[in-house]
């Protein structure tokens, strides 16, 4: 099945500073090895399954949070067919990788995965789309707009 991380990026400092602030406001309870690479594990204490369901049961109006590379370089003027040919392939590739887990998973697994596989098998095939268009596009006449 697909990783949190394939629908959720999370920079490394957040990544490890807040499970630490979840564990100081009671959220989780924080466990470390005594030996060894000395790795911290978490678990959810009442208070932060609690705090999980309340989230889980309340709207989203968040709008998705795009941070997109080969955008901002067509936003700032670069040739879109240059662009394309390496946002394609990547695109192809995660697309490849989505359809692997398909593969292997089944939806009565866990269904909340299952969903968001099928997202982001969607948004794969949109992006692979959009891209091979721009790579057959026709240099425009107006370049600076």
């Amino acid at each position: 099945m697909a990783a949190l991380s394939d629908l959720w990026s999370v920079q490394h400092t957040q990544l490890y500073g807040e499970p630490a602030r979840l564990a100081k406001a009671g959220y989780l309870t924080e466990k470390q090895e005594t030996t060894g690479r000395r790795r911290k594990t978490y678990a959810l204490t009442k208070k932060g399954r609690e705090a999980l369901i309340d989230w889980l049961a309340g709207p989203t109006t968040a709008f998705t949070e795009l941070r997109d590379p080969g955008l901002l370089k067509l936003y700032f003027g670069a040739d879109p067919a240059a662009v394309a040919a390496e946002q394609a392939e990547l695109h192809r590739g995660k697309l490849a990788e989505y359809e692997t887990y398909v593969a292997h998973a089944s939806p009565e697994e866990a269904e909340g995965p299952w969903l968001a596989l099928q997202a982001g098998l969607a948004h794969e095939r949109e992006w692979v789309r959009y891209w091979e268009k721009m790579e057959k596009r026709k240099p425009s006449v107006n370049s600076d707009s």
